[in-house]
């Protein structure tokens, strides 16, 4: 009698109360339910997510390709110009065709010269290379700081709306509508951040192989004005 007396209680209580569903939400609705002004800002937002990611890959694929320099690039160079035959040497630095090796064909163009002159002509076009390599690099530094500031806006605009909504009502708004509005609009602040972080961390591993590029231009310099203070 206890168990019939407590199911039917429970049958009572599931007739009256509507039954209650789980409310799932996909990750695309909920970034493009904000209304048109969040639709706005995650649009601007996925542009500068494909702006960051083509810089960082297409710079990265440049980096790369400039870093490739054979570890008997110098010692070939040494023996051309040692046997006094430097188009032979300038025949090598245009096939590899590298920062390293057009900063050494340079060099070996100005033999001849004093020392001081071969050396700021290498320190010049040394400083055009790595503009070349950083070239729209700063374009990630601009995106990483600037994204999460338009998620932010995102987010602003949404709850102005959502407290003018709450306003014009006279304090009598759905608090679920409410809510609604709200965490749709902290959406662009977690799209802004996500895409901040991600050309944050593009931008930096691009310095940092960029750098490692410098040394190695830097070393080579070295070692070619080296070879020329070498006796004959």
């Amino acid at each position: 009698m206890l168990n019939l007396f407590i199911q039917e209680g429970v049958n009572t209580a599931q007739d009256l109360d509507p039954e209650v569903q789980e409310k799932t939400l996909s990750v695309m609705e909920l970034l493009f339910s904000g209304g048109l002004a969040g639709q706005i800002i995650i649009g601007v937002l996925f542009i500068l997510l494909f702006v960051a990611l083509y810089i960082y890959f297409e710079r990265l694929f440049a980096i790369k390709a400039a870093t490739g320099v054979d570890k008997n690039f110098m010692n070939q160079i040494r023996e051309h110009i040692a046997s006094g035959n430097l188009q032979a040497a300038k025949v090598l630095c245009a096939q590899k065709n590298t920062p390293v090796a057009r900063l050494t064909e340079i060099g070996i163009s100005r033999i001849g010269s004093p020392l001081e002159d071969i050396n700021t002509a290498i320190e010049n076009a040394g400083r055009l290379e790595v503009y070349n390599l950083e070239k729209n690099v700063s374009v990630l530094a601009t995106i990483a700081g600037a994204a999460p500031m338009i998620g932010f806006l995102g987010t602003v605009i949404g709850m102005v709306l959502a407290f003018h909504q709450l306003a014009t009502s006279s304090g009598q708004a759905e608090m679920g509508s409410l809510a609604e509005g709200i965490y749709t609009a902290m959406t662009t602040t977690v799209a802004g951040l996500i895409v901040g972080i991600i050309a944050y961390m593009g931008y930096n591993h691009l310095v940092v192989k960029t750098d490692k590029v410098v040394h190695q231009m830097e070393a080579t310099a070295v070692d070619f004005l080296d070879l020329l203070n070498e006796p004959a």
